[in-house]
C-alpha cells in the first residue's frame, strides 16, 4: 500500500514513515519543508508542496496511487498560535480542508489524523479519558479540534473513515539513531535540558515552581516518538479491517515533573544542567497525563519505549551526536 504522509519530514512524521516503511507500506511525503528537513525523508519519495494546492496534491494522490492518508502537516507551537492565531486555524484548518477535498476528489477514505491532548484544556480531572470535554485553551489546540470535528462529520456523511489520535508530550529519538528532534526554535522540555546539559544555551528555564504538585513543578506524560510512530501503523491497520471512526489518547498514563526530567537528564548525560526558575506561562495545567487503556485495548498498542530514562537516553545520544557532527563540519570549513 502507499501511504500518504502529510508532514513527513517533520519529527513525529519522519519517524512514522519508518515504522511504515518497516512494515511493508511505501510512504509517500508530501512536506513544505517549512518546518520539516528533506534529510528526514529516507524511506520513500519525498514530494514538497503546500496542502493548500488542492489540485496538485490531487495529483499526488492519484498518480502514487496513495490509498490511505496520515495527516501530520500543520503548525504546532502554543505560544505562537497566541500570536497569531488566523495563521494557526489559516495553515491548520485551512491545509486540511484542502486535504479532505482533494480525498474527496480522488475516492480516498482512510485518514489518521494527527491530533493532540491541547484539545482538552485544563481538564478537570487527570488521567484524562477520551470522554472528558474539550476545551481548548489556545488556538492551536482549537484549530486541531476543528479539524476533528470536521472530520467527524465527514465521517457521519459517509465520505471518511478515521481516526484521531490526542497525543501528550512526544520525546526522544529513533534508537536507530537515524532520526532525532530538529527544531529550528526549540520549545520542548527535554532537548532544552539536554542543550543547556551540553552547553549550547545558557539555562533552562523552569516555567512555574509554585504548582500543586509534589515538587512544584508541571508534570506531563513523555510518549517516545517510536511509540507514536507504531500507534499511526496500527490505527491506519485498524481502519483497513473496517474498524469504526473513533478518537484514542496516546499517552503512558504516567507523568513526570519538570524537575523529575531535569534529574535524568543529568543522571543520563552525567552533565549539570543549569536551570533558571521563571513564573508560570498563562495557561498551562499543572498536570496533564492521558488514559491510554482505550488506545491499549482498541489498537493493542503498548508504549514499550517510553520509559523516561530510555526517552532520554535515546534523546542524549542523537543531541550529542549531533553537536559532535557540527563540530567535525566547522573544524572541516575552518
Amino acid at each position: 500500500m502507499n501511504i500518504l504522509v502529510t508532514g513527513g519530514a517533520g519529527y513525529i512524521g519522519s519517524h512514522t514513515a519508518k515504522a511504515l516503511a518497516q512494515s511493508g507500506y511505501r510512504p509517500v511525503v508530501i512536506d513544505d519543508l517549512s518546518t520539516g528537513h528533506a534529510h528526514n525523508v529516507k524511506w520513500g519519495p519525498l514530494v514538497r508542496a503546500s496542502l493548500s494546492d488542492t489540485a496538485f496534491v490531487r495529483t499526488v494522490l492519484q498518480e502514487c496511487q496513495i490509498e490511505a492518508v496520515i495527516h501530520f502537516a500543520g503548525s504546532a507551537l502554543v505560544g505562537e498560535s497566541a500570536r497569531q492565531p488566523l495563521s494557526y486555524f489559516q495553515n491548520n484548518v485551512g491545509g486540511t480542508l484542502s486535504l479532505l477535498q482533494a480525498m474527496l476528489d480522488a475516492g480516498i477514505k482512510d485518514i489518521v489524523f494527527s491530533s493532540t491532548c491541547a484539545t482538552y484544556g485544563s481538564p478537570a480531572r487527570v488521567p484524562i479519558t477520551e470522554g472528558q470535554p474539550q476545551m481548548p485553551l489556545n488556538p492551536y489546540g482549537d484549530s486541531k479540534l476543528s479539524i476533528e470535528r470536521v472530520i467527524e462529520w465527514m465521517g457521519v456523511a459517509g465520505q471518511l473513515r478515521w481516526v484521531a489520535l490526542r497525543y501528550f508530550n512526544a520525546a526522544g529519538a529513533d534508537p536507530e539513531g537515524e532520526l532525532g528532534e530538529e527544531h529550528e526554535h526549540e520549545t520542548h522540555l527535554i532537548p532544552l535540558a539536554i542543550g543547556a546539559a551540553l552547553k549550547q544555551r545558557e539555562s533552562l528555564q523552569i516555567f512555574g515552581t509554585d504548582y500543586p504538585t509534589p515538587d512544584g513543578t508541571a508534570i506531563r506524560d513523555y510518549v517516545h516518538v517510536t511509540d507514536l510512530a507504531s500507534a499511526h501503523v496500527s490505527a491506519l491497520q485498524y481502519l483497513s479491517r473496517g474498524g469504526e471512526n473513533l478518537a484514542l489518547n496516546l499517552g503512558t498514563g504516567k507523568g513526570a515533573s519538570v524537575l523529575e526530567v531535569l534529574e535524568m537528564v543529568q543522571l543520563v548525560g552525567r552533565q549539570r544542567v543549569p536551570a533558571t526558575a521563571v513564573p508560570r506561562r498563562a495557561g498551562d495545567p499543572p498536570i496533564l497525563v492521558g488514559d491510554p487503556q482505550r488506545a491499549r485495548r482498541i489498537l493493542h498498542w503498548e508504549p514499550s519505549h517510553s520509559a523516561l530514562g530510555a526517552i532520554v537516553e535515546c534523546a542524549w545520544r542523537w543531541h550529542s551526536r549531533s553537536q559532535a557532527q557540527v563540530h567535525i563540519n566547522l573544524v572541516t570549513q575552518s
